[in-house]
């Protein structure tokens, strides 16, 4: 099995959604990024949090021994953010990282385990659910370098898309994996 690091992306500036949605409440009265970081937490053994340079963990209602990396080029857009992450974890004993976003707060920890357990350094696997493509994608170390060169907001749809020979797609009962807030109306 292959050693999974989550990178849970919390940096982006959610213009849709007209405030800062890390801090929306849950029904089950939770903030959208502890739930998200909650569920990282229960599948991965470990979770470094991509955040805004001036962000305060406290105000996040982030534990204050959370692993942090702060990206001075966060409002640039979300590929600034991956790129930042993923460099941050080029040193470390890992092999494959989950790229999980923090406005994606129903996704299973038994979901994420899942995933976990097909990771693979030559591989890119993501969720299926009903046919559908999800999130979290998980890339092996074979794709870092390409991701530490990422920029703009694109994220990492260019390197998945470049690499169709590596994916591995695998088939799970949550539909948590397609279902983001980008507005209010979203928590419901």
């Amino acid at each position: 099995m292959s050693a999974v690091v989550a990178l849970l992306l919390a940096a982006g500036q959610g213009r849709r959604f007209g405030a800062d949605k890390r801090l929306a409440r849950l029904g089950d009265g939770r903030t959208l990024l502890a739930a998200s970081l909650a569920n990282a937490r229960a599948a991965f053994s470990e979770v470094l949090v991509v955040v805004r340079a001036d962000d305060e963990p406290g105000a996040l209602g982030l534990p204050l021994a959370s692993p942090l990396l702060r990206c001075a080029q966060a409002e640039a857009g979300m590929g600034h953010s991956l790129a930042a992450g993923v460099a941050a974890l080029v040193d470390g004993a890992a092999d494959s990282v989950a790229i999980l976003l923090a406005d994606m707060p129903w996704i299973a920890p038994a979901t994420l385990a899942q995933l976990a357990a097909q990771a693979d350094p030559r591989r890119i696997v993501f969720p299926l659910y009903r046919g559908e493509r999800g999130h979290p994608v998980l890339f092996g170390r074979a794709f870092w370098a390409e991701l530490c060169a990422l920029h703009g907001d694109e994220g990492a749809r260019a390197v998945l898309q470049a690499h169709r020979e590596a994916w591995l797609a695998v088939e799970v009962a949550d539909a948590g994996v397609l279902r983001d807030v980008d507005t209010p109306a979203a928590l419901g």
